[in-house]
């Protein structure tokens, strides 16, 4: 498992564009896969801390359930514009349920809004990112993936 933290030491200028990206509008988007393999869309809100990415949901959420069967995930960062003026940030990878008690306790902390205390917690790994950026129309994209092996 790759976290935010590797994939930053790999990617510091991608990965850095990726934070200012989730941070400016606490908001974003993440993919997961139901039960008979088609694609589900959800506004949520990532939290990085202490080098990880998390996401907190309600026990009942349907992201969560699809995370729970099959751990696969996208996260698209909101696009303001329709120029794309902010540019747009994309990661994927695989998403891991947390139980420890610390890390539940930081993560919150670091979270923008105040997470009930029957949110579950998964930790979500870095597997790909991309990001681009309009410089006038023409696009600029930047990619990683994780090294496999």
């Amino acid at each position: 498992m790759t976290s935010w933290g590797q994939f930053a030491e790999a990617a510091p200028e991608l990965a850095a564009f990726g934070e200012e990206r989730f941070r400016a509008a606490e908001v974003a988007y993440l993919a997961t896969v139901r039960a008979d393999g088609s694609p589900r869309v959800h506004p949520f809100t990532p939290i990085l801390s202490d080098g990880r990415l998390f996401a907190f949901m309600e026990p009942t959420s349907p992201k969560g359930h699809d995370l729970r069967r099959d751990p696969r995930y996208s996260i698209h960062s909101l696009v303001t514009d329709q120029q794309g003026s902010d540019g747009e940030f994309l990661v994927s990878g695989r998403a891991t349920m947390v139980d420890d008690a610390k890390v539940r306790t930081t993560t919150a902390e670091a979270a923008p809004y105040d997470p009930a205390e029957r949110y579950v917690l998964f930790e979500l790994s870095v597997e790909e990112a991309a990001a681009t950026v309009y410089e006038g129309l023409e696009p600029v994209r930047r990619r990683w993936r994780r090294a496999q092996g």
